[in-house]
């Protein structure tokens, strides 16, 4: 958890579950598995979410909808690291993206090999029971 620098702004993760349309038990779980880090409120009052977290946030939602697991996603932080450098980050993910844009070419080619196959059993089907064929 980090800790909050003086005059810095916290989103508390109510507030923030409802901005971005997440549930504050997936935020604690993206925090529990190292994703993002809240931090203590000086007053001793409930964690929340600096500017710097929230920007994080949505990036891992980005993430998320182009389809990375959380096991992506920690190994992209991994090679952030500490020192927060992005030119770190950015190879490994577009490493990531390439595999996944794959994964998708081999399911397109496949689901156009179903619907070939689908199309010529009708057509056969069609034909031996003198059905009319789909338009």
């Amino acid at each position: 958890m980090d800790h909050l620098q003086e005059g810095e702004e916290i989103t508390p993760i109510g507030d923030l579950a409802s901005s971005l349309g997440l549930t504050t038990r997936t935020i604690r779980y993206w925090e529990e598995v190292g994703l993002i880090d809240s931090v203590q409120r000086s007053d001793g009052a409930t964690r929340g979410f600096t500017g710097y977290y929230v920007r994080r946030l949505k990036f891992i939602i980005k993430l998320k909808e182009l389809g990375l697991t959380i096991k992506e996603m920690q190994d992209l932080y991994a090679a952030y690291g500490e020192a927060k450098q992005t030119e770190r980050m950015v190879p490994r993910l577009v490493e990531i993206l390439d595999e996944h844009l794959d994964k998708i070419d081999e399911k397109m080619a496949k689901l156009a090999s179903l619907k070939s196959d689908i199309v010529n059993y009708r057509e056969k089907l069609g034909e031996k029971f003198e059905l009319a064929s789909r338009g």
